[in-house]
């Protein structure tokens, strides 16, 4: 098991090494243009307050923690946590004003943070990639206050059976269009795999509980093409 986690751990490297500078066209063909959007509407259900710190969780380039801060007034702080230094580096060009955002590059499933730390946990198009999501989710719990939160946005299982037969339709030329505009069809053939295996809604759901958060309860976006995860640590 260990072997297969390190493999999957190395992959995951070598995707975002090929890739971390197309990051967000990624993202605009994965979602069809509108993981920004998706985007407002997670940090819209977190409601942040002021004060308000929160540890993003594969951070990419840092778009959860500029709509984070700007909605709460920069009155709070954000924890930027990136394991692809090259990705983490860009992050931190593209948001060098933004002084309240503290950057690391660290695995979901080891965080450098004591217990009891953060307000808010957020995850966006990250958590398909952890190599032991129980692990992770378990660290993500050890570094919530008490009364914190966890929230998840992540490519999803579409309900509507039309919709997912246009959609795995679009699916299919992702890596061809991924090739045109990188030159490398790889990244995103590992991208459109990693979706087609991953947990569905209530599969999800159910190890967010089995990992001690409580309240757990999720929202479908574009007719389930993504979902947003919500939990508590009581």
């Amino acid at each position: 098991m260990k072997n297969i986690k390190r493999t999957k751990t190395e992959r995951i490297k070598r995707v975002f090494d090929d890739a971390f500078d197309k990051y967000d066209i990624m993202n605009d063909l994965m979602s069809l243009g509108v993981h920004r959007l998706w985007k407002d509407r997670l940090i819209d259900w977190m409601n942040p307050k002021k004060g308000d710190h929160l540890l993003d969780v594969a951070s990419g380039t840092g778009d959860v923690a500029r709509s984070f801060l700007k909605r709460i007034q920069f009155e709070g702080e954000v924890t930027c946590v990136e394991p692809n230094e090259q990705m983490l580096n860009k992050g931190k060009i593209k948001l060098k004003k933004f002084d309240k955002i503290k950057w690391n590059s660290s695995a979901a499933e080891k965080l450098p943070f004591k217990s009891e730390t953060f307000d808010v946990y957020s995850v966006s198009f990250g958590i398909r990639n952890f190599s032991d999501i129980n692990v992770a989710l378990k660290e993500a719990r050890r570094v919530l206050k008490t009364g914190g939160r966890i929230l998840c946005l992540e490519f999803s299982k579409v309900e509507n059976e039309t919709l997912e037969k246009i959609y795995k339709l679009y699916s299919k030329s992702i890596p061809y269009i991924g090739k045109y505009i990188a030159g490398k069809s790889e990244p995103y053939e590992y991208l459109i795999k990693s979706i087609e295996e991953f947990y569905g809604q209530e599969e999800l759901l159910e190890i967010f509980q089995n990992n001690g958060f409580e309240k757990v309860e999720y929202r479908n976006l574009s007719g389930g093409i993504a979902a947003i995860h919500s939990g508590w640590k009581i």
